[in-house]
């Protein structure tokens, strides 16, 4: 049994004895609807971060954890259409993490994004590990009633549209479990949304990148891109403001952010949708950094784009009538139209030039072979 296989038997046990009329979307989409009063729905949604398994602690400036882990949460409550307010964090750490600031510079990142979203500490709890940290996070969100975008909306002609660009947090992984690290210097001149108080601390210098050993030849250019594929893996961007434009504006009818990546969650999309999909694999936004990279790095830019994951953009699809509605940026955020969605249930295809092609399910799975 794989971890979606468990996912659904779990959804399948929980609705059998559904005890509350409120909870309108429970297991099974970016997050829970639970109805609050008669014109608004609450979205709550939960992300458990695992040291080792999620992040490499070495790797890590806590200020950067801190974020994440918040990022992640608001990234579900955007694919919802839904406005974040409240969240809930708890955390294990061993004795020695205890005892050093990381706690306080967690917190530091954690907070500098809290604020830049308007979103309110309410609670958690704080536990020793005997060993690697643990992050439970929770965020809690508002919609209209029925306004909630959920990931079955979407009906054959549907168009497919992407934020940002793709393949980048993939490749910043890449680098860090071939050696690189951040310079939190570069934080500082690439501070994209974040305010200035997630930076600081200590600074790593890259070192030895992708090859695994020094490479003397690399150009400031270079070393400018693996900064920034190391920051997209370390401090992503929740595309809140498209979330809450597409939900409140009814433009989109399905929605998922891309946390296991574009195969794994669209196929999660039309799965839900009971639909399938074309895509034109020359429309899909790969990252400029990867590209600059790929052809010295071992990097495969449409791979990674593909099925790297943790890029957090958000994949929705509009009805053809309300494509003319869309906004070309939010937030200094662009969009791509990648596709269409098709009657074909289940089935997904990549056309590349002349050839077309299935597209499979290959993106992040816990408990798969070989993670």
């Amino acid at each position: 049994m794989n971890e979606f296989d468990f996912i659904d038997s779990l959804r399948q046990r929980a609705n059998s004895r559904k005890h509350s009329a409120r909870v309108l979307t429970g297991i099974g989409d970016d997050a829970s609807i639970i109805a609050q009063s008669a014109d608004r729905d609450l979205i709550v949604t939960t992300d458990l971060l695992v040291e080792g398994v999620d992040f490499h602690r070495g790797a890590t400036p806590a200020r950067l954890l801190g974020h994440k882990a918040l990022a992640v949460s608001l990234s579900d409550i955007a694919a919802m259409g839904a406005r974040p307010f409240w969240s809930f964090l708890s955390i294990g750490m061993p004795r020695a993490e205890w005892t050093t600031n990381f706690k306080d510079d967690f917190f530091e990142g954690y907070f500098a994004l809290a604020d830049r979203f308007g979103v309110t500490l309410s609670g958690g709890d704080v536990s020793e590990t005997k060993e690697g940290i643990v992050i439970d996070s929770i965020v809690l969100g508002e919609v209209k009633s029925g306004a909630a975008v959920k990931r079955s909306g979407a009906s054959a002609g549907d168009q497919i549209y992407v934020t940002g660009n793709l393949g980048g947090a993939a490749a910043g992984l890449k680098l860090i479990e071939n050696g690189a690290r951040v310079d939190l210097r570069s934080e500082v001149r690439d501070h994209e949304s974040v305010p200035p108080a997630v930076a600081g601390g200590s600074v790593s210098e890259p070192g030895a990148v992708a090859t695994g050993s020094t490479d003397t030849t690399r150009s400031p250019a270079d070393d400018h891109s693996i900064q920034s594929l190391l920051l997209r893996q370390l401090r992503p961007s929740s595309r809140v403001g498209w979330g809450i434009v597409l939900g409140e504006e009814g433009l989109a009818t399905a929605m998922i952010d891309i946390s296991d990546g574009l195969s794994s969650d669209l196929n999660h999309l039309c799965t839900e949708s009971n639909s399938g999909a074309l895509i034109e694999s020359s429309s899909i936004p790969l990252d400029d950094d990867v590209q600059r990279l790929c052809g010295r790095r071992a990097l495969d830019a449409l791979a990674l784009a593909l099925h790297g994951g943790e890029d957090f953009e958000l994949l929705f699809t509009v009805a053809p009538e309300n494509v003319s509605r869309l906004p070309k940026r939010v937030d200094g955020v662009a969009i791509s139209h990648i596709g269409e969605i098709t009657a074909g249930a289940g089935v997904i295809n990549i056309e590349e030039k002349n050839r077309v092609w299935r597209l499979e399910p290959q993106g992040f799975e816990h408990f798969a072979r070989g993670n």
